[in-house]
């Protein structure tokens, strides 16, 4: 009896071991569960926020495209308006030369023709065109009124 009661008691405390691990390993698969389940959770997320930025770079691939394309345009346009100003300016340049030599040979002819000495003419030396514009326009309006001062005498 000694032999089936030392037995039945080595039994019964392999069974309570048997029953502590079960339970370890219950709970050990329990947090594995619940760890698979938020891994889960985190791959549908992944998984969403992915196809979100895939959705998001082909919006601005396509928006990049826009302004690329509305880009080139606006360079065209201003190079078209850079070479037509520059030819505008050109134009200006040779009207004020002409207006300048204009007003040179007018007032060489105009000073003979009314009698008076003609005014003495100093070779401007403009510093910029604005200036020589000036000049140009002060001309004019001197010998416009040389001609109302004949005119009127």
């Amino acid at each position: 009896m000694t032999i089936t009661l030392i037995a039945d008691a080595l039994v019964a405390s392999l069974l309570v071991a048997t029953i502590i691990t079960c339970y370890v390993l219950a709970k050990r698969i329990e947090r594995l569960k619940a760890d698979e389940a938020a891994m889960r959770q985190t791959v549908g997320a992944l998984i969403a926020a992915t196809d979100t930025a895939e959705r998001a770079i082909a919006g601005l691939k396509l928006t990049l495209g826009d302004c690329d394309r509305t880009l080139a345009e606006r360079l065209q346009t201003a190079e078209r308006y850079a070479a037509d100003l520059a030819a505008q300016i050109e134009a200006g340049q040779v009207v004020m030369d002409r207006i300048g030599q204009i007003v040179s040979a007018a007032s060489m002819v105009g000073g003979g023709r009314t009698g008076e000495a003609p005014a003495p003419v100093a070779a401007p030396e403009p510093v910029s065109r604005l200036a020589g514009a000036a000049q140009s326009a002060a001309a004019i309006r001197a010998r416009a009124a040389r001609r109302l001062e004949g005119h009127a005498a």
